[in-house]
């Protein structure tokens, strides 16, 4: 216990106050807890309950205010903040997807009513079959009316294609839910089977007809098309409180504005390698030579194998930051499949490497393609961002030190932390690279250049699906195969707004962040390193208070204007 000189007053509050790390895991908990025991994405029961959580635990952190805060040492002031930045966001993403839910209720006036019979189950309550199946019935009918209305494109079906997708994917998901409600009563009570199990069959059926009908006529993907493109743009107002939320102080247009000048100026680093190699300014035709220069098949994993240990033989040489011995010896190797292949191109890494390499089932495009894209050059890169001093070592030290932080998780610390390592393998000499080499860093610099450019303009509904995989085949120089993945994994919603955008802003932050405190000689390479990791995630402006020290008060608001525009 850490005691205080103060007022008796002020001692016994702050006795009775939950440590802020205590609340964090406890509110980390809570939330978990909820949203698995009330899991369906639709529901208003749901919906309401973590809103009252989320507004209850928000209201309690805003009355504290200077008193404990003011007696919190400076890593429980950064734990408060991110903690009353976490459950803002949490009330926002709330509230915008349940307006996200009304355009779309049209598509699924039977909903709340599936809803109820799967939750009624989830609080064991009282369950007539009888009933059951005539509420089965009339859902039924309904689900057939809104299948021949879409079919009709009646007017109140007229509904945006992203909105039409997300739809869909309610749809899949409920009739999932459903599925999980009706196994827990079959075969267990025998009027259950006898009312139930033919409505339920039919209603599952016609789930999964609705699901398909929204895709091909709504959305207009056709039948078997399970590689289409839809994603969800989230506008410019959405982009801003994203922005806020990371503790980015830059408007959309400002990161696209970044996004084009680093842009800028990897063509010109392009250029100087592509001399170097004789293509004069032609970089497109040296990015082909090194393309081409690949291992043959079966030799991927033991190129990759090499490369990990090439890596942290070089960090552990240059005593750049700690390597563990169980971190530096325990990771797995294991191969991509060749679906996943289509949402990532390019090999995976963190608690494990996924090596994404052709396999004998694709067609001879499928593996030329891949090939090229996983050549020698661009994998020597991508080794060190993915295991050591990258994701590998990134995870094997968040499980370890202030673990409780995981929940404050954000690109811009996660992607930014390994994009970081190439900025700083480019800049430091003794890394030895050969023009061929520099061509392959140059690629994913880039690459990510791009993903800045593509996703926000995207999210402000500037560019379509198409128009971004033209950009990085025509301008950054992808197999189109590759950047067909690479569009699908960025707007396919499972990662957020900014998730792409995060990988080089994030890079550029920690890069800045060093400037102050390497170059400035206020602290070692290696104890940067090993503080930044040691703190886990967090937006890195929040790293910047706590390595120097920046006073802090409740109402505090990003201002670190890192990079000049």
């Amino acid at each position: 216990m850490v005691l205080f000189t103060s007022p008796r007053g002020v001692a016994i509050r702050l006795a009775q106050t939950e440590p802020i790390r205590d609340r964090i895991e406890r509110v980390t908990a809570d939330l978990k807890e909820l949203k698995e025991f009330l899991p369906i994405e639709l529901s208003p029961r749901r919906h309401q309950r973590l809103q009252d959580f989320l507004t209850s635990e928000l209201t309690e952190l805003n009355s504290f205010h200077d008193l404990p805060f003011a007696l919190y040492d400076q890593e429980a002031k950064v734990d408060y903040l991110l903690l009353k930045n976490f459950l803002e966001r949490e009330v926002r993403t709330l509230d915008l997807e349940a307006k996200q839910d009304e355009k779309l209720s049209p598509l699924v006036p039977f909903a709340n009513t599936l809803v109820d019979l799967c939750e009624a189950r989830t609080l064991v309550m009282p369950m007539d079959p009888k009933v059951t199946a005539q509420t089965l019935f009339d859902c039924q009918t309904t689900i057939v009316s809104v299948i021949e209305k879409v079919k009709a494109k009646s007017g109140d079906m007229v509904i945006p294609k992203n909105s039409a997708f997300r739809a869909a994917n309610h749809i899949i998901a409920l009739k999932g839910h459903l599925k999980e409600w009706f196994s827990f009563y079959t075969g267990y009570d025998p009027t259950f089977d006898w009312w139930v199990a033919h409505p339920y069959g039919v209603i599952d059926q016609s789930l999964q007809d609705l699901a398909a009908t929204i895709k091909e006529v709504l959305v207009e993907i056709k039948p078997g098309d399970d590689d289409a493109i839809v994603g969800q743009p989230i506008g410019r107002e959405g982009l801003l409180f994203e922005l806020r939320a990371e503790m980015f102080p830059y408007t959309p247009e400002e990161i696209i504005s970044i996004g084009e000048k680093e842009f800028d100026w990897c063509i010109t680093e392009m250029k100087k390698a592509s001399r170097s190699m004789g293509y004069s300014d032609d970089w497109k035709k040296a990015l082909e030579e090194v393309k081409n220069d690949f291992v043959e098949p079966g030799q991927q994993t033991q190129l990759v194998r090499d490369l990990v240990h090439e890596a942290v033989l070089f960090v552990e040489d240059h005593d750049l930051v700690t390597v563990p011995e169980i971190a530096k010896n325990s990771w797995q190797m294991f191969m991509m499949s060749p679906e996943r292949q289509k949402v990532n191109p390019f090999f995976l890494g963190g608690d494990c490497i996924i090596v994404s390499y052709p396999t004998d089932a694709m067609d001879h495009e499928a593996k030329m393609m891949s090939l090229r894209g996983n050549n020698i050059h661009f994998s020597r890169a991508t080794v060190f961002h993915e295991m050591i001093p990258g994701h590998h070592l990134q995870m094997y030290m968040n499980a370890r030190h202030r673990p409780y932080r995981r929940v404050f998780d954000t690109p811009f610390w996660i992607e930014g932390w390994s994009l970081y390592w190439e900025f700083f393998l480019w800049n430091d000499e003794r890394w030895i690279k050969t023009p061929q080499n520099r061509i392959g860093m140059l690629w994913w610099r880039l690459h990510r250049c791009a993903r800045i450019i593509f996703s926000v303009n995207f999210h402000l509904g500037r560019m379509s699906p198409q128009e971004c995989i033209d950009l990085l085949v025509e301008d950054v120089g992808h197999e189109r195969a590759t950047a067909e993945g690479e569009v699908r994994r960025s707007l396919n919603g499972d990662y957020s707004p900014l998730y792409q955008a995060g990988y080089m802003l994030g890079a550029l932050q920690i890069f800045a962040l060093r400037k102050e405190m390497v170059d400035a000689r206020r602290m070692s390479e290696k104890e940067f390193h090993d503080r930044f990791l040691k703190g886990n995630r967090m937006p890195i402006e929040m790293v910047r208070a706590l390595m120097q020290d920046q006073p802090l008060s409740p109402e505090f608001q990003p201002s670190w204007r890192f990079y000049p525009l």
